[in-house]
């Protein structure tokens, strides 16, 4: 009963932790609230703080002077001329079901009931410093990228003595977006300003009907400062206490299951962060930049980054440090990295995520074959003793005392460890809790196909084909094991492989998969096991 008695471990841990991670979602201890050292009052600008409040009150503000439309290979984006700002982005190479291949996830929306959008501007005097809410001009309604060449779409604005020209740059297969603003000053006095840029975003239902109800993964704000790799504020937090920090460099994001939208400011420079809740359930994370300064008769350009998309590692530790933290393997990130690089290389081999998870199964049963040998050497040696129990039991039938104290002899006799199996479980169930998490968070296996009606590793199997394998194999493995002493429990055990069945019916058939792959090459392990000590007891 070695496997099914790992599977119960391994189920009450992986749901504690669940729980657990869920309860402190809600119910735990708030961090604190950040303050920057140099400043006692809240850096949240003043002129951003008073437009968000209104313009949430307002809904989306004015429509007026249309939209850009723009197309790469990638992404489909629009651009609203009120504001300036990425108001719908279209992630075209990930469709929103893998039986709507032509309907792309939309990760930006203005739309009211789903609010998702970017928000860039210049705090400074009103006439000199467009924020998020003044009308730009640009030269074309629509830029489609044309072969390898980065596409740049400019807009337009003009002061008093002052063209500001926001450029927007889309590189070839790219989700980053550079943003340059280009300040020609030809007025008398300086121009001065700070760049800011920010998020905003409605929180979203509790669970939409594309969701798999055995899988809670986290949607809300996530920020890097120097002394925090990768911090996650979740939107309750930001509804009981707004934060304020200032940093070098630094991130800050939105992030749901899958994907991300990052607002990436200067790395060089001290950016000054801030959250804030406006009504409705809309929540704000941004940050400002220190007072930017151009000389009368001068032209200087100013830029940030937006990172607007998957959450794809290989990609994302290349924009900024901490970004593929977004991809959160949690307390299990040491060994869910080696294992998510491992399925790589076999999907690299295969160019199918199915084989790449058996491979790795394979491989990872390997790894542990010295510890799993151990336990079912265990476990065949306690199948072997079963004449010998049967016939203390029947020898002291209901006196359980003297029964459990001649079963602890028999055991010193034979050099018999009944717990023998239970420590090479132990040391193994990290490994696949973070193999779970990795198929559970990594986009990359998002509605990738394995062999025939599994076209969806991240979906449940439609026809239920896994589950009912993963049932049969735990039933031979059953065979195989020594059954309880207890003949209430040994009962209990026998219902196992069905009940396991109707539960893992509706995990996704990646680690379906798994499972049923984990299970075969242990069975083959196990009945080999038993023939050798089988053959060894007979001599």
């Amino acid at each position: 009963m070695d496997n099914l008695r790992f599977f119960l471990i391994l189920m009450t841990i992986l749901l504690g932790y669940m729980l657990w991670e869920a309860w402190q979602r809600d119910y735990g201890p708030k961090p604190p609230e950040l303050r920057s050292e140099s400043a006692a009052q809240p850096l949240l600008p003043p002129q951003v703080a008073a437009e968000a409040a209104s313009s949430a009150k307002a809904g989306l503000g004015s429509q007026a002077g249309g939209r850009v439309v723009v197309q790469t290979d990638v992404l489909r984006a629009e651009i609203a001329l009120a504001g300036g700002d990425l108001k719908t982005v279209d992630l075209l190479k990930y469709p929103i079901a893998k039986n709507k291949p032509d309907e792309p996830v939309r990760l930006l929306s203005d739309a009211p009931e789903r609010l998702f959008v970017t928000q860039t501007g210049l705090l400074g005097e009103a006439k000199i410093a467009p924020q998020h809410t003044e009308l730009w001009q640009a030269e074309a309604q629509e830029y489609r990228m044309q072969g390898s060449q980065a596409l740049k779409v400019p807009l337009v604005w003009r002061g008093d003595g002052v063209e500001i020209v926001k450029t927007f740059t889309f590189e070839p297969g790219s989700y980053e977006i550079k943003i340059d603003f280009q300040v020609t000053n030809t007025s008398p006095a300086p121009w001065t300003a700070r760049l800011y840029g920010q998020l905003k975003r409605t929180a979203p239902a509790a669970q939409k009907e594309d969701d798999n109800a055995f899988i809670r993964t986290y949607t809300g704000v996530a920020c890097r400062r120097a002394d925090e790799p990768y911090e996650k504020i979740p939107f309750g937090d930001i509804e009981d206490a707004p934060r304020n920090w200032e940093t070098e460099g630094g991130w800050c994001a939105m992030i749901q299951h899958y994907f991300i939208a990052a607002w990436l400011p200067p790395a060089e420079q001290i950016n000054h962060f801030y959250t804030k809740a406006l009504p409705n359930r809309v929540y704000l994370v941004g940050s400002y930049s220190p007072e930017y300064r151009v000389a009368t008769g001068e032209t200087k350009t100013f830029s940030v980054r937006y990172y607007i998309g998957p959450k794809l590692q290989r990609v994302l530790d290349k924009v900024a440090p901490g970004l593929e933290l977004t991809v959160d393997y949690g307390v299990f990130t040491l060994i869910a990295k080696p294992i998510f690089w491992l399925l790589e290389q076999f999907d690299k081999l295969f160019g199918n995520w199915g084989w790449a998870i058996v491979a790795t199964t394979v491989v990872i049963k390997a790894l542990f074959y010295p510890l799993s040998a151990a336990s079912f050497r265990s476990m065949a040696k306690m199948r072997a003793l079963q004449p010998k129990m049967q016939a203390l039991k029947e020898r002291f039938g209901e006196d359980k005392q003297k029964f459990h104290q001649a079963l602890m002899q028999l055991y010193r006799e034979e050099r018999v460890n009944p717990l023998g199996g239970c420590l090479p479980i132990l040391v193994q169930i990290p490994v696949f809790i973070s193999l779970y998490w990795v198929l559970v968070e990594s986009v990359e296996l998002r509605q990738a196909a394995f062999l025939g009606w599994i076209t969806d590793l991240t979906a449940k199997d439609p026809y239920f084909v896994l589950p009912a394998l993963m049932g049969v194999t735990m039933w031979i493995q059953q065979k195989l094991s020594p059954p309880p002493a207890d003949p209430v429990q040994a009962q209990v055990m026998k219902m196992f492989p069905l009940i396991f069945t109707v539960f893992f019916a509706f995990f996704p058939a990646g680690l379906v998969l798994y499972w049923v792959v984990n299970n075969a090459l242990s069975i083959v392990q196990q009945w080999w096991i038993n023939r050798q000590i089988e053959g060894a007891k007979r001599i």
